[in-house]
């Protein structure tokens, strides 16, 4: 019987495959789109890849088909999912955004998406045109609307400036966001949070929370419970550089949410540092796709390490272990050959993943 791959054309990637963190292969063969360890028998239209390889890298905090006013056309979202491809991220977690992006599940040449609907927001309490703004009485039937057009992931504002406080406070009481998150797990979705500041961190935890986002917030006090219930952070820390120049902006009219911001990000990195040294699960994201440009995903591997974390755990943070947590694969055989090909190890040094080599997706060399 004739090897079903045969005639089929192939790519092979030679060099260092990065399989694991420790598993390096000599070579893969990429054959009808899918990762094979073995060569198929007879084949044709051989192209040889050469240097470090890695699963495609993962952005687990942006928001392809938005930008600081909102939905955009499907044009521009076209370019920023392709930005993303073009940087090495062809597995994105789109954390809220009120633009359908279901079509491009049918381009074998854009990154696989991973949805979380729509932002869930407190009325007047979020940036305008991004969120439903609704009251707790309406949180749980938004949560199971967004958790049936997602993909497994619901999106939640925890904590915004409250103009009469003048700084950042919770959004959401206590018995709200335990009914909500508890709706989403019976509809079998994860759920997390947007959350800047301390205060709404605690609850959204005991409540059952999958995630939290940016996690700016964390104490000394919160840390161990994060770490105790598994509960992810993604910080985002190419995002909260932007801080003093926010804190800035609004000085005169809310100067305890200036200060506020500023406090969080002085201590971004001995925060995201604590987290991981306690065993609190971290991974990519930039939160492209709002106030800051897609692509970014290299720079935030770069910013893990100067927070502090070592360099292999700041790269898996963006690769393997990130794909397992969203429940995708990596460069295992038959799986879809999503994956990026660097001059140098970027083991030794992340900073060679803002210059891929090669981007290959569903096996056909894209960038």
């Amino acid at each position: 019987m004739s090897d079903a791959r045969e005639n089929t054309p192939v790519l092979r990637v030679k060099g260092a495959v990065l399989v694991g963190p420790e598993e390096v292969r000599d070579e893969v063969w990429v054959v009808g789109g899918r990762v094979a360890f073995t060569p198929p028998a007879r084949a044709r239209d051989v192209r040889t890849v050469e240097g470090w390889a890695l699963p495609g890298l993962v952005d687990a905090h942006c928001h392809v088909g938005l930008d600081a006013h909102g939905a955009v056309p499907a044009e521009e979202a076209e370019k920023q999912a392709l930005t993303e491809r073009d940087a090495g991220a062809l597995l994105l977690r789109d954390a809220g955004s009120p633009s359908d992006t279901r079509w491009t599940d049918a381009r074998e040449d854009l990154p696989r998406i991973i949805r979380a609907g729509r932002h869930i927001a407190r009325t007047r309490r979020y940036i305008r045109d991004f969120a439903h703004e609704i009251e707790p009485e309406d949180l749980v039937a938004y949560v199971a609307r967004e958790a049936r057009r997602g993909d497994g992931w619901v999106k939640l504002v925890g904590d915004w400036i409250d103009r009469e406080e003048g700084d950042l406070t919770a959004c959401w009481p206590r018995g709200a966001v335990e009914a909500a998150i508890a709706e989403a797990h019976r509809l079998g979705a994860r759920v997390t949070a947007h959350c800047f500041a301390e205060d709404s961190l605690t609850d959204l935890v005991e409540a059952g929370i999958d995630c939290v986002e940016h996690a700016t917030g964390l104490t000394e006090d919160t840390i161990p419970l994060f770490a105790a219930r598994g509960v992810a952070i993604v910080p985002t820390l190419v995002n909260i550089a932007t801080f003093p120049r926010l804190a800035d902006g609004g000085e005169a009219k809310f100067p305890r949410w200036s200060a506020h911001m500023r406090r969080l990000h002085a201590r971004r990195y001995e925060t995201v540092r604590a987290a991981h040294d306690a065993g609190v699960p971290v991974f990519t994201g930039t939160d492209a796709g709002g106030s800051l440009p897609h692509g970014l995903i290299g720079t935030e591997v770069a910013e893990l390490v100067r927070a502090g974390l070592p360099p292999l755990s700041a790269l898996s943070a963006a690769v393997w272990e990130a794909r397992a947590w969203l429940g995708r694969p990596g460069l295992e055989e038959g799986a879809p050959a999503d994956l990026v090909v660097y001059e140098s190890d970027p083991r030794a040094d992340v900073r060679v993943l803002t210059a891929p080599r090669r981007v290959v997706l569903s096996g056909r060399i894209v960038a």
